[in-house]
């Protein structure tokens, strides 16, 4: 036998990817501590702690407004499941977290959609699960993201129709209001 055929079979492992963003991160440079360079492992009982206090967060955010702890991140396997997951609690009593329009006040918990936008302030992160076999470990994964992440979209102004679906040929009069007409009147 070769010694490829006797090597262990590679395990994949659940990556938790995190872009984020602030308005003023090129002058306040609030992410200087975090490593965008490469994965980090982490064990699977270890729990990604986001916040200001270095000492006590592996992801410090250098902002006097960010909580000394925002935020946690918990890996966990599902119930009766092989499936991985991750579970968010918000851990500052001053500012609510939302994760894709769920707001979590201090110690409320979710479990992390397989993408969703985390927002807590100025603060946008985009967070995307990559799922992996490993039990005993996953990987976080830190991208800088240049743009916002939420970007506010206008939606043209639409003209409303009418029950009978057919849209009127002629715009509407500034100033005058729409008028009710019954359908035998057509």
């Amino acid at each position: 036998m070769s010694s490829f055929e006797e090597a262990e079979t590679e395990e994949t492992v659940t990556c938790l990817h995190l872009t984020f963003y602030h308005p003023g991160q090129a002058e306040k440079m609030m992410f200087r501590c975090l490593d965008f360079c490469q994965r980090q492992q982490l064990r699977a009982d270890d729990t990604a702690k986001f916040g200001r206090d270095s000492s006590l967060c592996g992801y410090s955010l250098v902002d006097t407004r960010v909580s000394r702890i925002q935020f946690s991140l918990q890996f966990y396997r599902k119930l009766h499941t092989s499936e991985y997951a991750f579970e968010i609690k918000n851990l500052s009593k001053k500012t609510k977290l939302t994760v894709n329009q769920t707001e979590l006040g201090y110690l409320n918990k979710i479990d992390l959609p397989w993408r969703c936008i985390i927002c807590f302030g100025d603060y946008q992160i985009l967070a995307e699960i990559q799922e992996g076999e490993a039990m005993d470990y996953f990987e976080t994964h830190l991208h800088l993201a240049e743009a916002p992440i939420l970007q506010e979209r206008c939606l043209p102004f639409l003209q409303p129709v009418p029950e009978n679906g057919v849209s009127p040929s002629f715009p509407l009069s500034q100033g005058k209001s729409p008028t009710e007409i019954d359908e035998n009147e057509m």
